[in-house]
């Protein structure tokens, strides 16, 4: 019989959420009785993604985004009731990963992104509270940024918002998926070709245009589904459980 405890154990070794600051309280948020049987995993602790997951008899939901940030569990009232409550009805625990998922250089969104779009020579990029979070690459052969941009939505099944401000030829890439938009600068002071990132913004627009810049934005969601899928596939070899990913296909 696999545990709650278990699991929690290896991917905190993995993850080492403890290095990093994060507004996210990551780890363990809401344990439940103890066995796990299937974990499904997720972008979002909602309430929408908790009762799938009990839908499918999960045991342990996995999330990037949590629910525990900062004191946001210091009442357990209205909307935090409710997610709690049902979590705790229904003996579902909840493991948050958030920056360190983005961070994980094997598993993690960033790392995971970079090995779809097929990224070499990769570099650390993306600093965040003196870590780097990110990182930037080459593309195997320059490609048009429309050709990049269609192939991001390949990847991400979203659509793709383009800042095109740069050259229109690109082979260099950074990113910081999901809310990374603020790295824009970073990338530019580098001289890459063009960053990625997930949301974008009226910051980032009048960045990129400022700079003469190309961005490409797949989505906050959508960027950020790879790294709870490799943590879900790594579970299932490592500890023999089910484990599947729920995508509420969340359209930003």
């Amino acid at each position: 019989m696999t545990t709650v405890r278990q699991i929690v154990a290896f991917l905190d070794e993995l993850l080492q959420p403890g290095s990093f600051q994060d507004s996210s309280n990551n780890g363990l948020q809401v344990e439940n009785s103890g066995r796990v049987e299937r974990v499904c995993c997720g972008v979002d602790a909602s309430l929408e993604f908790f009762q799938e997951a009990e839908r499918r008899e999960a045991g342990l939901v996995i999330c990037h985004h949590g629910l525990s940030w900062g004191d946001s569990l210091k009442r357990i009232t209205d909307l935090n009731y409710r997610r709690v409550g049902f979590l705790l009805k229904n003996d579902l625990a909840l493991y948050a990963c958030h920056i360190p998922l983005d961070a994980h250089p094997r598993y993690g969104n960033n790392a995971c992104m970079a090995k779809a779009l097929g990224l070499r020579q990769l570099k650390p990029f993306g600093a965040y509270h003196g870590r780097d979070i990110g990182f930037r690459g080459t593309l195997p052969a320059a490609m048009t940024l429309t050709k990049l941009a269609a192939r991001l939505q390949q990847i991400t099944g979203n659509a793709v918002t383009v800042m095109d401000y740069g050259k229109p030829t690109v082979r260099t890439v950074a990113m910081v998926v999901g809310g990374g938009a603020v790295a824009l600068d970073e990338a530019a002071r580098l001289g890459v070709d063009v960053y990625l990132s997930g949301e974008p913004n009226l910051g980032a627009y009048t960045m990129a245009r400022d700079l003469g810049m190309n961005a490409l934005f797949g989505g906050h969601y959508a960027t950020e589904t790879f790294g709870v899928q490799a943590l879900g596939k790594l579970l299932a070899r490592r500890f023999g459980v089910q484990a599947e990913f729920i995508d509420l296909k969340v359209p930003f």
